[in-house]
């Protein structure tokens, strides 16, 4: 056990340094993790032109929504294994791990085959253009028949980041990104494969990643190995592990969906706006997600606290999330509108005029409100990590319902058009931290009272 809780145990030690050095690695790995999208773009929109852009970036909202189930799964059962953890409860951490084998196993087979099955129709209910349904399919068939490999990546990665390894994933994650934009080049420029030349790319080097850090966990960690005893059928683990894990899977879906049927809007704009949304949203993914990081590094804190009865250390690491996502968000924004036009011009080509202004703009109104992300983030990780995952369910809802909503409503007046989508993004962050505030200040005696004595 002395090895397991070396350097894993957030329990101890100062509040903000100790979350910012768990966070630093998260941090850098979503920067690689976006890498295996940003390559792709990149690499697609210079060499295969806008249509192919337009296919790959249409495709990214679907391939976030399916593989959020089970990365919501797998975020669900991290909090309840951060628990265990810093309760220093390791047989009830490895029935839970058993019982999330189980779950999240079953759960990503049957969506990898009605993904496959149904890939069609659901290209076509996203509005694809008929000029890039070809591309799509190609391009999403390929990527989905390697889901399999991203759920084990992301289920260790998730283990490891409860017991408060942060670093391991990511030096996985760095090989198989390497590994991702070299054969992003080999296939595309060097063998013509087009679209499925990007897709067979990321499948490979998520792949490598995920084989990678399965070996590493069994042999470094036996302390996590499941011995016969474990592995049973406990009905009471189930249960707690399908409460949080499907209630963080339906906040995740919740949220993607939403993000789909955004999508499917741009989508009836045309090409162009399409293209402009597909290069931005990548841009705007690098910008908040160090906050995103941040507020799931953390939430493994106060659920570590959490389990070891540290109601002190989880209200002073409240207070100083709270000024680090501030002073980073407020940083951010005036970076991203200042450098719009530039970001922009790294993924489409300077004739594109048209794109990139329309790019330009989402940039400009989205990123001026990084703020409201970051604080919706923080109280997503710590409403999973005092045993509320439903209520980051209800603030997802709020914030994804509001901006679906006025998304269409906005977009529906020609004067406004497609800038009503982007309006949509702050009001709904807004909307959802006013919420999540209030329930905090009616519920938060309650909630420190409730940590383990």
């Amino acid at each position: 056990m002395s090895q397991l809780y070396n350097k894993g145990n957030l329990t101890e030690g100062g509040i903000t340094v100790t979350m910012l050095r768990f966070a630093l690695p998260l941090m850098l790995g979503n920067l690689l993790q976006q890498c295996y999208n940003i390559a792709d773009t990149l690499i697609v929109g210079r060499v295969l032109g806008a249509r192919a852009l337009a296919a790959v970036g249409s495709s990214y909202a679907l391939m976030v929504f399916i593989t959020s189930v089970f990365i919501g799964l797998c975020m669900g059962c991290s909090a309840l294994f951060s628990i265990h953890y810093g309760a220093r409860d390791l047989k009830a951490l490895r029935r839970s791990l058993f019982s999330s084998i189980l779950i999240i196993g079953a759960t990503t087979l049957v969506l990898n085959a009605v993904s496959l099955v149904f890939l069609d129709p659901i290209i076509r209910i996203m509005q694809t253009p008929s000029e890039i349904e070809q591309l799509t399919h190609d391009y999403l068939f390929i990527v989905f028949l390697g889901m399999v490999p991203v759920c084990v990546y992301n289920f260790y990665a998730f283990l490891l980041r409860a017991i408060g390894n942060s670093v391991v994933p990511l030096v996985f994650l760095a090989v198989s990104v390497v590994l991702n934009i070299a054969l992003d080049l080999a296939l595309i420029l060097g063998l013509g494969m087009g679209v499925e030349g990007a897709a067979l790319a990321t499948v490979a080097a998520q792949t490598v990643a995920a084989v990678g850090l399965y070996i590493y966990t069994k042999r470094r960690f036996p302390e996590l190995s499941l011995t016969r005893s474990d592995c049973k059928a406990d009905g009471a683990s189930l249960r707690r592990v399908a409460s949080w894990s499907f209630l963080t899977c339906l906040q995740q879906s919740v949220m993607n969906f939403g993000i789909l049927m955004v999508q499917g809007l741009v989508n009836s704009f045309g090409t162009a706006v399409m293209a402009a949304f597909a290069a931005a949203v990548k841009i705007d993914s690098f910008a908040y997600m160090p906050v995103q990081d941040f507020g799931n590094a953390f939430s493994t804190f106060i659920a570590q606290n959490f389990g070891a009865g540290r109601a002190d250390r989880i209200r002073r690491g409240i207070r100083s999330a709270v000024v680090v996502t501030t002073l980073f968000a407020l940083t951010v924004s005036v970076l991203v509108f200042w450098l719009s036009p530039w970001l922009m011009s790294l993924f489409v080509p300077e004739g594109e005029s048209e794109i990139i202004a329309i790019g330009v703009e989402y940039l400009r109104i989205e990123g001026s409100f990084y703020v409201g992300i970051g604080y919706l983030f923080l109280l997503y990780g710590l409403y999973r990590a005092v045993a509320l995952p439903s209520m980051s369910v209800v603030l997802t809802v709020v914030s994804l319902g509001t901006r679906v909503a006025l998304a269409y409503a906005l977009a529906a007046i020609p004067s406004v058009g497609y800038t009503g989508i982007w309006w949509s993004v702050p009001i709904g962050w807004a909307l959802a931290d006013i919420t999540g505030l209030w329930y905090y200040r009616r519920r938060r005696h309650i909630l420190m009272s409730s940590c383990r004595n």
